[in-house]
């Protein structure tokens, strides 16, 4: 998997916590001799500590910082434009950028809520795929590349509280389904990485920054790490080009379903 990673030019939004981070430790890993990554989100400082421990046991790993909110269709047009020469031959993008607001039910979401998870979720997914894209459709034979979204088990089983959040992953999902089938022609591999329970800083930012409550969600059970996405991630996207894991769905050992789950009492 190394061999088939090397010198190969890396993009990952939201990478600077949760799954986005562990995928670009996961890659730099993988290929720390030959590898270029751009790491994008909006914390430029935190990006740039995620940067300094890469280059601590990968010193033949590029690694470019980009501020960036991928549901700004302004800094989203201006991203590639901007990205320094050596850094332009993007080969793989994982759409990572997520999240979730709030847990109301109809009629009482926040409009804000809405437009947040489905600018960030939705819109700026399908924007950096446009915006990148190009760049895989120019290369010979069609094109190749890798396009590797992370989707969730909530796009495959809508849950109370959860309706806006779950809508936006189903729409990531219907996305990817119909974009393979779009670049059907081509060598571009589509892919979507659909975690089940992942203990992230997801659920503080869903309860509004209130650590106790986030807690409670992962009480009596093991919930994924962001590591083991990010060896799912890594695993896809270094496969021969002629494989496509198009689908994966990953959940922890107590879980069955988006709302079937097996939480210890207890003693």
């Amino acid at each position: 998997m190394a061999s088939r990673l090397r010198g190969k030019t890396i993009l990952i939004t939201g990478a600077s916590s949760g799954i986005g981070k562990s995928t670009a430790l996961e890659f730099a890993r993988t290929q720390p001799d030959d590898l270029k990554l751009i790491l994008t989100a909006r914390r430029l400082d935190t990006l740039k500590e995620l940067a300094a421990e890469i280059a601590q046991f990968a010193q033949g790993v590029k690694v470019l910082p980009v501020k960036l909110d991928v549901s700004s269709p302004e800094e989203v047009g201006a991203f590639v434009g901007n990205l320094p020469e050596e850094f332009k031959g993007v080969d793989v993008l994982v759409n990572n950028a997520g999240l979730v607001k709030g847990v109301a039910q109809a009629p009482s979401i926040a409009p804000a809520d809405i437009t947040t998870m489905f600018a960030t979720n939705v819109t700026g997914l399908i924007a950096m795929t446009q915006a990148i894209l190009p760049i895989f459709q120019a290369r010979a034979d069609g094109g190749h590349g890798d396009i590797i979204n992370i989707g969730s088990i909530a796009g495959r089983e809508s849950y109370p509280g959860g309706s806006i959040y779950c809508a936006s992953k189903a729409a990531v999902r219907s996305f990817t389904d119909a974009l393979r089938r779009e670049l059907i022609a081509s060598r571009i591999r589509v892919m979507e990485i659909d975690p089940g329970q992942v203990e992230t800083e997801f659920s503080v930012v869903r309860f509004g920054g209130d650590a106790e409550k986030a807690k409670k969600v992962y009480e009596g059970v093991e919930p994924l790490t962001p590591e083991d996405v990010a060896e799912v991630v890594v695993f896809a996207a270094g496969r021969r080009e002629n494989v496509v894991v198009a689908d994966a769905l990953v959940f922890p050992n107590h879980q069955a379903a988006a709302t079937v789950m097996h939480r210890k009492t207890a003693q």
